[in-house]
């Protein structure tokens, strides 16, 4: 079973939805006992990054993630979600250089996106707007299982004002522009993310989540 965990941040309803709606048996789980008995999880998400963390640690989850991952079996962040699985945030921090830590499964920081990333418009206006809300395109620097069938250039939805910058480039599986480059989604080992949503990215995000409901462990 492909277990969506609630932790209380989530859009996980409609992520349960999709995968159902693709034929694979899903289910909503709450403690880390139903967590670990399942073959993938997704870690959904909306909203804080510093609430998400509180949640996890309220609801007794951050080990059960933790042990998941360090199980071998596929997990995919999904929103904020994704953000979570980095080392830290800058959301909400009382500095840059005291940031939120997170669960630090992969090295990096989440940080925030400027009205002005990529410059200024005319007379100084800001050029973005922030947070970004609607489709964006995808690129891909290499060739990963979980975007296997998706084609370069194909949109996805995103709703975020922040967005995560891996230590490790390498690790990034896809790409999209905001005023500059940013990364949309990382794949490491078996551990998978994106930062838009695939269960309201319509074809293209049904593609992803097939994807990785057919990932082994």
């Amino acid at each position: 079973m492909i277990g969506v965990l609630d932790y209380g941040m989530g859009n996980l309803r409609s992520v349960e939805k999709a995968l159902e709606h693709l034929g694979h048996d899903t289910g909503v789980v709450t403690d880390g006992a139903a967590a670990a008995a399942c073959e993938r999880l997704v870690l959904p998400g909306v909203g804080n990054f510093a609430d998400g963390m509180r949640m996890l640690d309220q609801r007794g989850l951050r080990g059960p993630v933790l042990d998941f991952v360090a199980s071998g079996k596929p997990v995919l962040g999904v929103c904020m979600g994704m953000q979570l699985l980095l080392s830290s945030s800058t959301e909400d921090a009382p500095a840059d250089d005291a940031p939120i830590a997170g669960l630090g499964v992969v090295p990096g920081r989440v940080r925030a996106f400027s009205p002005t990333r990529g410059g200024a418009g005319e007379g100084g206006t800001p050029r973005l707007k922030v947070p970004q809300m609607g489709w964006n395109a995808l690129s891909f620097p290499r060739d990963t299982r979980l975007f296997a069938g998706v084609d370069t250039g194909a949109h996805a939805y995103f709703v975020h004002g922040y967005y995560c910058t891996p230590d490790d480039a390498a690790v990034v599986a896809a790409h999209a522009d905001y005023g500059g480059t940013f990364c949309a989604a990382f794949s490491v080992g078996n551990v998978h993310a994106c930062q838009f949503h695939p269960e309201k990215s319509q074809a293209v995000g049904l593609k992803i989540l097939d994807n990785f409901a057919s990932l082994a462990g």
